[in-house]
């Protein structure tokens, strides 16, 4: 497998609304300057693709799921900027596990 599969899509979950997740995409890489700038192609409710030096594509999408946002980032040339943009969102609240009582009441004493 080549080495950069697994660069190529990343992905994190935040606890930003999904609208947030793209407006701060859109901000975080049109901002930049150099070889790093990307201009926005296209843009919709849940994604936004860019197109950055020498036409690399970079994509951010963004879904609801039970444990928070997820945000995917898609790129070749630009997984470090995606893996920083994604590293900067706030992250998703930890799931709170509930356990049965009666699953409590079974394991042995000293033991919650």
């Amino acid at each position: 497998m080549h080495q950069q599969s697994n660069r190529q899509l990343q992905e994190r979950l935040t606890a930003l609304p999904i609208a947030d997740v793209i407006a701060m995409a859109a901000r975080y890489f049109t901002r930049r300057s150099g070889v790093y700038a990307a201009f926005i192609e296209k843009q919709g409710p849940s994604h936004l693709v860019l197109r950055g030096q020498g036409g690399e594509e970079l994509v951010i999408a963004a879904r609801l799921t039970d444990a928070g946002t997820a945000v995917t980032g898609s790129t070749y040339m630009f997984d470090q900027q995606v893996a920083r943009f994604l590293d900067s969102l706030p992250p998703a609240a930890p799931a709170l596990v509930l356990v049965p009582a009666a699953e409590v009441a079974a394991l042995p004493e000293g033991v919650a």
